[in-house]
């Protein structure tokens, strides 16, 4: 078994039915969860001994306007010692567009859920410090 086929796994296994769906696009693995799971499950890969994703390589959403679900976020770990990715994509609506930070499990989503702030509006619980990073502070909505 692979790799991200163990973080697949270990995911399921954990989070049982809140993972809604496993996507595998040219070669690429994403995991589609539950919004109120993306800080349990960040820190399930982060923390197993065989998986170790130990590295937010990338953070942004997408926004499908006027379609609901609103918002993807996409998460883009890395296994620096297996040197493998996997994907995390919550679901967010555009009623409720927040989600819970990640940045006590990965210190760089800070910037990151920034942006997702200042470019779509996202509400990110816990963050320590979310204000605009791109816009002027005084700019009013979010590109």
């Amino acid at each position: 078994m692979s790799v991200v086929e163990k973080a697949v796994a270990v995911l399921k296994e954990n989070l049982g039915n809140d993972v809604l769906d496993v996507v595998i696009f040219r070669d690429q693995t994403s995991v589609v969860l539950e919004r109120s799971m993306i800080v349990q499950a960040c820190e399930l890969l982060r923390d197993s001994a065989s998986l170790q994703f130990n590295f937010l390589a990338a953070l942004t959403a997408v926004d499908y306007w006027p379609d609901e679900p609103r918002f993807k976020i996409v998460y883009q770990l890395y296994s620096l010692p297996n040197k493998v990715f996997v994907g995390l994509n919550v679901p967010v609506p555009g009623e409720d567009p927040t989600i819970d930070t990640v940045e006590s499990i990965f210190p760089n989503a800070n910037w990151h859920e920034r942006e997702l702030f200042d470019m779509f509006g996202i509400a990110i619980k816990g963050h320590s410090d979310l204000r605009r990073i791109i816009m002027p502070h005084d700019w009013q909505g979010h590109p």
